[in-house]
């Protein structure tokens, strides 16, 4: 658990002024560039009985002892399925893949949020304040959000909220406009590559063009088994001809949904930035099929196509028929114009 090198200057920004402190701070940014673990250190900063020259924590005291085992009793961490407890998996920032894990709730509910509120209502047992943080904040369901933004407008003294969002664009603007909001950037390419290396990870590019240059979702991505199925899905979908999608459905309802929306996404972001640009983003390994696939792409079936994905995205995490989903998804694949014979446009 650390702050990672692009988010020093912010982190030490806030140690500085820690008496100064808002009651609750919105840390917003892409997924897999650690904000998790941000949070988290700024916490237990916060916390420490003695903290270092710079308020890092000692990670020696009392404090710092209960937070790294998962039961201060002044912090807590909300996150789906995790009933408030600390010791969670860290699906952001491990580096492990959610691959045979088993898959946690999606929401945070409002039962877990009034469990939450009766904890701020204690009084502080080692430290001057509490802390809770929130991750991700969008996971809320609407009656959570709305059961916490009572607690913002009327805040709770000596009681510090973290919000930690992926996509702070689904957040009840009026949380959004209750929170001191922070912008956590992305590493820049060379820094991101760097820390890659320090981890030992293999093929770093490519892994960062697949996860948009986050690297902590780039160092997820390394793993094997998952490499192995995106190569094989990717493989098919580009060069099969003709393209059978009531069989790719059969043979890919079982593979996790969201890796094949994620898959597909990045396949349409390409194709549509060859055409218009020449260059792809996140394909790199794919870079010889790429500009073939793009001259036969129809560009309004194609927007239409991410329209698509976005749509089931936002719903990946309800109850969905898998193969259903997947037949609609690859039939519009198919109009795009990819999966045709040559001969079919002769």
């Amino acid at each position: 658990m650390e702050i990672y090198p692009w988010h020093n200057s912010i982190g030490m920004r806030l140690l500085e002024n820690k008496s100064h402190l808002p009651h609750a701070l919105l840390l917003s940014g892409r997924k897999g560039i650690g904000k998790r673990d941000f949070g988290l250190v700024l916490a237990q900063s916060l916390l420490c009985q003695a903290p270092v020259e710079n308020g890092v924590a000692c990670n020696r005291c009392s404090s710092c002892n209960w937070f790294q085992q998962g039961n201060h009793p002044d912090f807590r961490l909300l996150e789906p399925d995790s009933g408030g407890e600390m010791n969670e998996p860290d699906a952001e920032a491990k580096g492990k893949h959610p691959a045979g894990a088993k898959k946690p709730s999606a929401f945070i509910t409002v039962s877990m949020i009034r469990a939450l509120l009766d904890f701020t209502h204690l009084s502080t047992y080692a430290a001057n304040m509490r802390i809770v943080l929130i991750h991700p904040a969008e996971a809320m369901n609407p009656q959570a959000a709305n059961s916490l933004l009572k607690t913002l407008e009327e805040p709770i003294p000596d009681t510090l909220f973290i919000l930690i969002s992926h996509q702070q664009h689904q957040l009840l603007p009026t949380i959004r406009s209750r929170c001191h909001s922070i912008a956590m950037p992305l590493p820049s390419r060379s820094e991101a590559k760097e820390w890659l290396q320090r981890q030992q990870v293999d093929h770093p590019d490519s892994l960062l063009a697949q996860a948009g240059f986050a690297p902590l979702a780039a160092a997820r991505l390394a793993e094997r088994e998952y490499q192995a199925r995106r190569h094989a899905f990717l493989s098919r979908v580009l060069q099969e001809k003709p393209l059978n999608p009531l069989a790719l459905s059969s043979d890919y309802e079982k593979i996790d949904l969201s890796w094949i929306i994620n898959w597909l996404q990045t396949i349409a972001y390409d194709l549509l930035s060859i055409k218009l640009t020449g260059k792809s983003r996140y394909l790199a390994d794919c870079a010889l099929d790429l500009p073939e696939c793009a001259k036969r792409v129809n560009l309004m079936k194609l927007i239409d196509f991410q329209n698509e994905l976005a749509v089931i995205q936002r719903h990946v995490n309800h109850p969905l028929n898998t193969r259903l989903v997947l037949e609609q998804l690859f039939l519009s694949y198919l109009e795009v114009g990819i999966g045709h014979q040559a001969a079919s446009h002769g």
